[in-house]
């Protein structure tokens, strides 16, 4: 059942989320800087203030970053269920400081075993349009958030797990304050009131979506959060995995072949991170399955020699650079990129420093590439086609420092808005299948992105932590944003990194993308006063929303064995940063 009340009066935390809409919008007219937050010790900079005031807590109370980083999540699932949740998928980078050990930890879906590569083809044989696939019980994959934050909770945790799940049980029993732009994101949707569990809860009994100031309860996640803290493994065998597999198998739209099994079946990981040189820095990500560590390293190493440091920031002449080396490492992902379990990945080669000056010199500054082709990396053995980034932007990150000096970035996802919209014991499940490649060959060659039982999705989420030459970790950092989060992580670490900007301004700087033949510029932004310089190069220019959700902190270090940190929320979100 769905609780609301109409609060009469609010409390600072619903002011804040009551400020007028357009602040608080995916697309907000103007993006407004505000000063980066200060601490000492420890510090959450998360997407809801919920989520960050619950984290702090948990450091507070002795928690590492990764004990944080469970309770965010967790509150995040309640709070900000279009865009990710524990019937999601996640990864985690974590630096621990006392072993001086970078780790990453892989939680995304995994496809049902019955499913191939005829997935999201049509009775012709033919790739299905992805707005008719995502709603629906087809495109869940096996949510991977919860095994894999217990995994890391053994490895790193000192707190009780079960501690951690009390803000969010709290939160759900007693409600939390709907934000205008929660309300705006239920009103914009057209599948949720396809789900009766799903209608239910986002909308009253005229069909009206729940209002702003609405103190909105859900307790059946409360429930379902109960369970899983008493033993993490509820939520994959038992009653929890076999309603999730009939809810998928019997869905009224689009019914999928998920079962309890797949569920029981499903393993986090343990990766590689994936680390690359910039000048004096190592910039560290996730590995395949996610193609950030490698695209934004590769972006950042093209750029590296193209003197993009002494640009101006948003100056025509920033923009072309980061735009030509941003195609070129796209070009790859969409090309070399998939899961390694199933494909074979040269990742070695893909970040070989040889590999990405060759890369680098087909950039001509001052100019428009005529195409921006995949390369061949050294030890690639297999060729697949290339096909067009299809993740769509509804995604969350969070990044944590602790008082050890542990550190966080985990970039969570049900991958569409609201995930396939099906809802089950009080959470949103995932449609991370749809980030498969939907045809499984092109012109008789392979796509690495296909759909096969058991694989992982490829995806876009760049989790980073970036260490300084005496191996200290020096920024945590990522985004929301689908195939734009590789864009939005990349230009935010040159405007830290090369132009020395605050973790703040560096986030507000104006987004771009190229992206089907068109360099599309953040709507509204200083960066259209560079449009005549930029057509005359020979971009055909475009304005888009471009909403990223980048949430960061920067430790500074006084070289007296103290530091500080710094942290920043995205001001076209409704994030925080909050320390002490």
């Amino acid at each position: 059942m769905t609780a609301r009340l109409l609060l009469p009066g609010l409390t600072l935390i619903g002011v804040l989320l009551l400020l007028p809409f357009t602040a608080l919008a995916e697309a907000p007219e103007t993006v407004a800087a505000k000063p980066p937050v200060m601490a000492k010790t420890q510090m959450v900079a998360s997407a809801n203030p919920y989520a960050t005031d619950a984290g702090l807590d948990i450091l507070r109370r002795g928690g590492t970053a990764v004990d944080a980083a469970i309770t965010v999540q967790l509150v995040l699932t309640l709070v900000e269920p279009q865009s990710s949740g524990i019937g999601g998928g996640a990864f985690l980078l974590y630096w621990d400081d006392a072993e001086k050990k970078l780790l990453s930890y892989d939680g995304r879906e995994t496809a049902p075993s019955a499913v191939d590569g005829t997935l999201f083809l049509d009775k012709d044989g033919k790739p299905r349009p992805k707005g008719e696939a995502i709603p629906g019980g087809q495109s869940a994959g096996v949510p991977g958030v919860i095994r894999m934050l217990a995994m890391a909770h053994k490895a790193h945790g000192k707190l009780p797990w079960a501690e951690l799940f009390q803000p969010a049980i709290r939160l759900s029993r007693d409600g939390f304050v709907v934000s205008p732009r929660f309300t705006y994101l239920i009103s914009t949707d057209r599948h949720l009131k396809k789900f009766p569990e799903t209608a239910a809860y986002f909308f009253d009994a005229k069909g009206e979506p729940v209002q702003p100031g609405t103190l909105l309860k859900n307790p059946a996640l409360a429930d379902t959060l109960e369970q899983v803290a008493a033993d993490p493994e509820a939520f994959y065998t038992g009653p929890i995995a076999a309603d999730i597999a009939a809810a998928v198998r019997h869905a009224p739209v689009n019914p999928g072949k998920l079962t309890a099994a797949d569920i029981a079946a499903y393993q986090p990981k343990l990766r590689e991170p994936v680390c690359l040189p910039y000048r004096v820095w190592r910039i560290c990500g996730m590995g395949p399955p996610s193609s950030g560590g490698i695209a934004v390293g590769q972006t950042l190493g093209i750029l590296e020699g193209l003197g993009i440091e002494n640009a101006r920031p948003a100056s025509a002449e920033a923009v072309n650079l980061f735009a030509e080396a941003a195609r070129l490492a796209y070009a790859d992902r969409a090309t070399w990129l998939g899961d390694t379990d199933f494909v074979d990945v040269p990742v070695a080669g893909l970040i070989d420093p040889g590999y990405i000056a060759s890369r680098r010199a087909l950039v001509k500054p001052g100019a428009v590439m005529p195409d921006a082709p995949a390369g061949m990396p050294p030890g690639a053995r297999q060729a697949y086609r290339t096909v067009e980034p299809s993740e769509v932007p509804a995604t969350t990150h969070f990044s944590i420092v602790d008082r050890w000096g542990g550190t966080v970035a985990l970039t969570a996802s049900i991958e569409d808005a609201f995930g396939n919209r099906m809802m089950v014991r009080g959470f949103l499940l995932n449609n991370e299948l749809t980030d498969f490649s939907f045809a499984p060959e092109d012109d008789g060659k392979p796509v690495a992105n296909r759909v096969q039982g058991g694989k992982r999705p490829l995806s876009s989420m760049s989790p980073t932590i970036v260490f300084d030459m005496e191996g200290r970790p020096v920024a945590t950092l990522g985004s929301p944003g689908g195939p734009l989060i590789i864009g939005f992580v990349a230009k935010t670490l040159v405007g830290v990194l090369d132009w020395k900007l605050n973790i703040q301004d560096a986030i507000a700087l104006p987004n771009l993308v190229y992206f089907g033949g068109k360099l599309i510029l953040e709507r509204d932004s200083v960066l259209w006063q560079q449009k005549a310089a930029l057509a005359a190069m020979g971009y055909t220019l475009q304005e888009g929303s471009l909403a990223s959700g980048l949430h960061g902190i920067l430790i500074h270090y006084d070289g007296k064995g103290g530091r500080s940190l710094e942290g920043g929320a995205d001001p076209r979100r409704e994030g925080t940063a909050a320390g002490d």
